[in-house]
């Protein structure tokens, strides 16, 4: 049952068209979302699917059949999809993010935003992805170590610490803020239990603190994307109004026509300063397949020189590590990657030359090579998955083998002769890695992703 504070505030925010919005939101069913990742496939057809294409998404679809476990299968494991909802993949797309850009996600867990935008870089650039809770920033963690994604950077820090660390230098940063969760009622019932208007106010009062932060870090011409999954015009509308009344650096510019179709005008709300927040855009479940999605799409007109504010503090290999390093990947791989290798305590890191190295927390850089132990080099999960179609050997799996190898099993080598670490490849996408020895490769899935 709907809080009825929140049923009142509703019916005067939509007027006569609250009675399609509560009938889908009371009797409609959510609806699952996924998209391609373009970085271990191409299209639908190399996952297939039941699925409809999103207008507005590249590589976005809607599920049309109910797919249980879903998460669970070797196309989720090995980063092949990200599951996500309809409204929530358009932030991303509203950016136009290409190759080479400088992309921050500030408050990231669990990835869908920054995972997207990595893949739209395809590995070239630098996305900072940052989440304030360390649980959930490892789950970031996670997540990019599946997706293949080897051009970023995951970090634990509060948003006035980012910029102390950035000036003016991203060319897109997403502030998908916390907040009161309205537009996740039909799929998160506790999000139903916890609202409260006190909860509205309050987190209009993080997001204002989070927009400032994240003010300073955009360059000149650079695009600021302020997104919630929240209906009130408290956390949205009048978060943006605010925000454009203290910072005239900055305009509300349109979204692009694909999004504008989908979506219904932002509210000018009575007490509003600008005239523009009908630029500001709403998914509603009534007009749009998906949950409940905000977002405003803001270009900063005016900005310093870009400058990064600290110094960098890195160790590089000594002579004896670096010799491992390179033996290791000559010996494995078919090329060697580019970047700066740097260690963290005994693993070694690959940089790419496109990423800066921030000096507190980090909770992954770039590529984890693997850790030296003595005279040896033992692999790490993520070098696999961004770097194993550039493994000398490589095993082809079926689905049977796929689902043993997710399980921990043993698989028998056919793809190679020979013995080494190789790449575990399914439907052309690097799932992972093992050891072949006596035609049998040894399972170097890691423990905490096996599925049973």
């Amino acid at each position: 049952m709907l809080p009825e504070k929140f049923e009142a505030r509703m019916k005067k925010l939509l007027g006569d068209s609250y009675a399609g919005f509560h009938r889908e939101l009371t009797e409609g069913s959510a609806v699952r979302g996924f998209r391609i990742n373009s970085l271990k496939c191409r299209e639908n057809t190399d996952v297939d699917l039941p699925a409809l294409p999103l207008s507005y998404v590249r590589g976005g679809y809607i599920l049309t059949e109910d797919c249980p476990g879903l998460g669970n299968t070797p196309l989720h494991q090995a980063g092949m999809i990200y599951i996500q909802d309809p409204g929530a993949m358009a932030s991303a797309a509203a950016l136009d993010i290409r190759p080479g850009m400088w992309i921050a996600d500030l408050c990231a867990a669990p990835g869908g935003k920054s995972t997207q935008a990595a893949a739209l870089l395809e590995n070239d650039g630098f996305i900072l992805s940052n989440e304030y809770v360390p649980k959930r920033a490892k789950i970031l963690v996670s997540n990019f170590e599946r997706m293949g994604i080897g051009c970023g950077m995951v970090t634990s820090l509060d948003t006035k610490d980012i910029a102390r660390l950035f000036d003016s230098v991203f060319d897109a940063v997403i502030a998908d803020a916390p907040c009161s969760g309205e537009g996740m009622f039909r799929k998160d019932v506790p999000a139903i239990e916890e609202w409260s208007e006190e909860n509205v106010h309050a987190c209009r009062a993080r997001q204002i603190t989070i927009l400032n932060n994240a003010a300073t870090l955009v360059k000149r011409g650079g695009k600021l994307l302020y997104s919630t999954c929240t209906y009130s015009i408290e956390e949205n509308e009048s978060v943006v109004d605010e925000f454009l009344d203290t910072h005239p650096d900055y305009r509300l510019i349109d979204v692009n026509d694909e999004l504008k179709k989908v979506t219904s005008d932002g509210i000018a709300f009575e007490a509003a300063k600008s005239t523009e927040l009908h630029k500001c855009r709403r998914f509603y479940p009534h007009v749009a397949p998906g949950e409940g999605q905000f977002l405003a799409l803001l270009e900063r007109t005016d900005a310093p020189e870009g400058r990064i504010l600290y110094k960098e503090a890195v160790r590089p290999p000594s002579k004896e590590q670096a010799k491992i390093i390179d033996s290791f990947l000559r010996d494995n791989m078919t090329r060697i990657p580019e970047g700066r290798i740097i260690m963290q305590g005994d693993m070694a890191v690959l940089i790419p030359h496109t990423c800066p190295i921030i000096p507190r927390g980090v909770f992954l850089s770039g590529v984890l090579i693997g850790e030296i132990r003595g005279k040896n080099l033992f692999p790490a999960h993520q070098l696999f998955s961004v770097c194993g179609r550039d493994f000398i050997r490589q095993e082809l799996l079926s689905d049977a083998a796929a689902a043993k190898y997710l399980a921990g099993e043993e698989i028998p080598v056919s793809g190679f002769d020979g013995s080494g670490y190789c790449a575990l490849i399914y439907r052309d996408a690097p799932l992972g890695g093992g050891k072949a020895s006596g035609g049998i490769i040894k399972n170097h899935y890691p423990k905490g992703l096996r599925v049973r």
